[in-house]
């Protein structure tokens, strides 16, 4: 029942995001020039890594979530039970606690490089306003003289994961959340929090709203100019955007918005005056505020979803690499071949694949997300050719053959292998056609495979010895050429 269950809810999970992506509003292009240029290249990096860490690995627990009084099940407080500000007051004194010594973003850095991870995403600061950077808006950071890793020399911890991952040649982003639970202009605490939003009228306060949006402002700023090179402003926390206040009721704060979730404030952050600034210190800053959809939203990010097509906007799928965002002991991650598979998938249908890992208390990753990264690595050594600066190329995928094109010309029909699978002695699709005397091979191989048309469909002779290898995960056919 369990698993009939899990293939139901996956089911029903996949036609909801595919209903969503057909409801989303358009996709607005930028018009900044050195913008488009940023973007362009983002394309062709394909492969980044997400690093969500904070005080919460300390309970090795979700990130941020359990101090949410939303009943949503997979945060529930711990101990059970406990009296929400008891927790809330446990869950922040964390910061006390928090000494991981055995940080060491050089390790990160050669890890993702070694996978072909181009880019990496960095939590500077989750929901709950515990700021991995020196800010100086709050005492709430992990360089604050009552953190015992402020004594570290390397405390300031955002600045050293972007260092160590550029010295690497990975380009770097900064993931920042709109919403800060700990901040007083936010939830400020004469009223308790009810849900993830602001938890005051922001009509009857509106001075204290403008000085939550110049916190967020200020914080911004200090990421985009002390930080070095930033490439991408990750903005989490969609729920903070604008609203009209005209669909909300007289005095109530939850009125029913048409998606049955609740209508809160116009929650305007200005954007409009973070984008400018942040550009102004980052030329070509690409901004991706999340779920957001209008001019700032530069990419879209499906999150632990593959779209069941291509889109015709630019996008990433971000998704874990084990089962949590954040660290969590014992922690199951997923196979090498089904993130390979992710990947080709991905990118086949022309996004991006940013994968997340979470270090724990002490600084360290487990030990698998390591040896999943050379794995990816092993495979990326000879297959990369057919992922990076690739793009879509109908008909993407038949059966277990997914295609990729360069701009050159040449076209790739990746063959997804099962665990296990030998190379068949023929791999057929339909859709593609490769020109009349093409020469094929197979990326890390060097014999040419023959070749034939039947019907509508294209099928390739597999030499015995190349058979006999074992592949992992997936091979790539390169084609010169197609008609």
């Amino acid at each position: 029942m369990r698993k009939l269950l899990m293939l139901l809810s996956g089911a029903i999970m996949a036609f909801s995001t595919a209903s969503a992506q057909e409801k989303m509003p358009p996709y607005i292009p930028e018009t900044d020039k050195a913008v488009l240029q940023k973007l362009d290249e983002w394309s062709d990096w394909k492969f980044g890594m997400l690093i969500h860490w904070g005080t919460y690995s300390e309970l090795g627990i979700v990130e941020s979530w359990s101090i949410c009084p939303e009943d949503e099940g997979w945060t529930q407080r711990q101990p059970y039970g406990i009296p929400y500000y008891e927790y809330v007051k446990k869950y922040e004194a964390l910061k006390s606690q928090f000494n991981p010594t055995k940080f060491n973003p050089e390790k990160w850095a050669k890890a993702a490089k070694g996978a072909g991870m181009q880019y990496v995403v960095f939590t500077t600061k989750h929901h709950d306003g515990f700021c991995m950077f020196d800010t100086k808006q709050t005492d709430y950071r992990v360089t604050a003289p009552d953190c015992p890793f402020s004594k570290d020399p390397r405390s300031n911890i955002a600045k050293e994961v972007f260092e160590a991952f550029r010295k690497e040649g990975v380009h770097a982003g900064a993931y920042f959340s709109k919403p800060d639970w700990h901040c007083q202009d936010y939830w400020w605490n004469y009223f308790p929090p009810k849900d993830r939003h602001v938890n005051y009228d922001i009509t009857k306060y509106p001075d204290r709203w403008k000085k939550y949006k110049e916190y967020t402002y200020n914080q911004i700023e200090e990421l985009m100019s002390d930080y070095g090179k930033i490439d991408i402003l990750w903005l989490d926390g969609g729920w903070v955007r604008p609203r009209k206040q005209s669909e909300k009721k007289a005095a109530d704060i939850t009125a029913a918005e048409t998606d049955g979730r609740p209508l809160k404030q116009d929650e305007d952050i200005d954007m409009a005056g973070i984008a400018a600034m942040a550009r102004k210190h980052q030329p070509g800053l690409i901004v991706v505020d999340r779920d957001v959809h209008g001019p700032f939203e530069n990419y879209r990010t499906p999150e632990q979803q593959i779209p069941a097509k291509p889109l015709d906007y630019p996008w990433e799928t971000c998704m874990t690499m084990a089962n949590s965002w954040s660290y969590v002991p014992n922690d199951t991650y997923k196979p090498v071949e089904k993130i390979i598979h992710n990947l080709v998938d991905i990118v086949a249908k022309g996004g991006n694949y940013l994968l997340n890992v979470g270090p724990g208390p002490d600084g360290q990753l487990h030990d698998e997300a390591y040896t999943t990264m050379t794995a990816i690595g092993e495979w990326m050594n000879v297959n990369g050719e057919a992922i990076y600066a690739t793009k879509s190329v109908a008909p993407y995928k038949d059966g277990k053959v997914c295609f990729t094109r360069k701009k050159n010309g040449n076209v790739y029909a990746i063959y997804l292998l099962d665990k296990g699978e030998k190379l068949p002695a023929t791999i057929s699709f339909s859709g593609l056609k490769p020109a009349k005397g093409a020469k094929l091979t197979m990326l890390g191989a060097k014999n040419k495979l023959s070749w034939k048309v039947i019907g509508d469909g294209t099928q390739i002779s597999i030499p015995a010895a190349l058979q006999k290898k074992d592949w992992k995960c997936a091979v790539a056919i390169q084609i010169p050429a197609v008609e």
